[in-house]
């Protein structure tokens, strides 16, 4: 799984690792059967996590520990089974550089949207776990054509902007990145039903936010502007 936002310091650092975190404590020794990795297409290469993504990383259980920034490049995108990104912005940035990867590419918002379409109940073809992760995805794509794209597709960027903004676009990435990694832990056969501690697993009926027409939470800070180019 690839992710990517602008600089690789705020959203895309805090889904990998907040993601990372929950397959260790879902999978536990196996966790590393789903590998996440996270790029920008303008990264601060080298850079640590913004200190205020790190904040917020931290209040949803997971730490930021060794991190630094890595530019996207073509090979990434083009390797990757799943790539998320944050904004429309983004996918189209990576798709202008592997084309080819535009059944394996969504917005991170939309892709947990498409997995509501597509149902907890649906069974992927595959062979094995990693062709039932591939089936996935491609019903994933299949379903794109049951929705319409839009803005609420983006997770906007916290950077230049208070905390508070950090926190909520963490809440933001947090309700859409977890459904989607649950569904592909739930096609582990060694998975055995094991159930994230909640400082790390936060969406459930006490989650921030509330939920939209389109089955995604409502945008905290969809009133804020600021949009720049590091986060």
């Amino acid at each position: 799984m690839l992710l990517v936002c602008t600089g690789n310091i705020c959203r895309s650092a805090f889904a990998e690792r907040l993601g990372r975190a929950y397959l260790a404590e879902a999978l536990g020794g196996e966790a590393g059967a789903i590998r996440i990795v996270s790029a920008g297409t303008r990264a601060v290469v080298g850079s640590a996590m913004h200190p205020d993504s790190a904040r917020a990383l931290r209040g949803f259980g997971a730490e930021p520990g060794d991190f630094r920034a890595r530019q996207l490049n073509d090979a990434m995108a083009a390797e990757a089974d799943l790539t998320l990104t944050m904004t429309r912005g983004h996918r189209r940035d990576v798709l202008h550089g592997a084309p080819r990867a535009m059944a394996r590419t969504f917005t991170l918002r939309e892709a947990a949207d498409l997995l509501r379409l597509v149902g907890v109940d649906a069974e992927p073809n595959g062979d094995d776990y990693v062709g039932q992760a591939r089936g996935l995805v491609r019903e994933l794509a299949a379903a794109r054509a049951r929705r319409q794209s839009g803005e609420r597709d983006d997770i906007r960027d916290p950077i230049g902007q208070p905390p508070e903004v950090h926190e909520e676009v963490g809440e933001l990435i947090t309700a859409a990145l977890l459904p989607v990694l649950r569904r592909l832990v739930s096609l582990r056969p060694s998975a055995n039903g094991r159930a994230p501690d909640p400082a790390v697993d936060p969406v459930n009926e006490s989650s921030p936010g509330q939920v939209g027409p389109e089955g995604l939470p409502d945008d905290p800070v969809s009133d804020r502007t600021g949009e720049s180019h590091q986060a």
